[in-house]
């Protein structure tokens, strides 16, 4: 099957040069994009790796602040633990921001916390307070993991346009450019040895 050339292009030294140009830029951009590429994929890894510790540690944290919170209440009852969960205060807000990581902005998601404690501490013990520090623990990897899937998720999108312009360049546009260029030369080539043909002929001629 025979290459696709650029039909616009012309048979002319000038746009012979452009097209060079051309395919030089192609070919700087094509190793520029693949480098990104890989970099993507080896962070994306890395960052899929990081979330399924963390799902793990998460699901530990979490399973962890309820056998202390069934404690707490076998301790001080289950209407007390539930009387004293109003007066903690919630968190403020949680405040989301970005991070450029090789060209992709990817979520970061900070936890502001509210007003301290407002219950008594003659009202409670300190079994009360590691199931609430333990909660708030798992309240912040909770965040973590979100953080992270929305790292992976923007990630993956830009994977895959990266890897699009890749084939792009590899498999359609650098052959095309490749394609012209050898045509043209051709061109330039057939028509130089015309020239040189006429011109023997009319030498000829004028000898005679």
């Amino acid at each position: 099957m025979p290459e696709e050339i650029l039909e616009t292009a012309k048979p002319t030294r000038m746009e012979l040069l452009a097209l060079r140009r051309r395919k030089t830029l192609a070919e700087k951009g094509h190793k520029l994009l693949t480098e990104k590429r890989d970099a993507l994929i080896n962070r994306f890894f890395d960052v899929i790796k990081q979330r399924n510790e963390l799902r793990k540690n998460l699901d530990d944290s979490i399973n962890n602040a309820f056998l202390s919170l069934i404690e707490a209440e076998m301790i001080m009852g289950e209407d007390k633990v539930e009387n004293l969960s109003y007066s903690i205060p919630e968190f403020e807000k949680t405040e989301a921001s970005e991070i450029n990581v090789f060209g992709v902005n990817v979520p970061v998601i900070n936890l502001k916390k509210g007003k301290k404690t407002e219950y008594s501490l003659i009202e409670t013990n300190a079994k009360f307070d590691e199931t609430l520090e333990k909660f708030n623990d798992a309240l912040c990897k909770i965040l973590k993991v979100a953080e992270i899937e929305g790292s992976i998720k923007r990630l993956g999108v830009e994977i895959e346009k990266t890897k699009r312009r890749v084939n792009a360049l590899e498999h359609i546009f650098i052959p095309r450019l490749k394609a012209t260029v050898k045509h043209i030369e051709f061109s330039l080539e057939e028509r130089e040895r015309d020239d040189f043909v006429r011109r023997k002929r009319i030498k000829a001629v004028i000898q005679r």
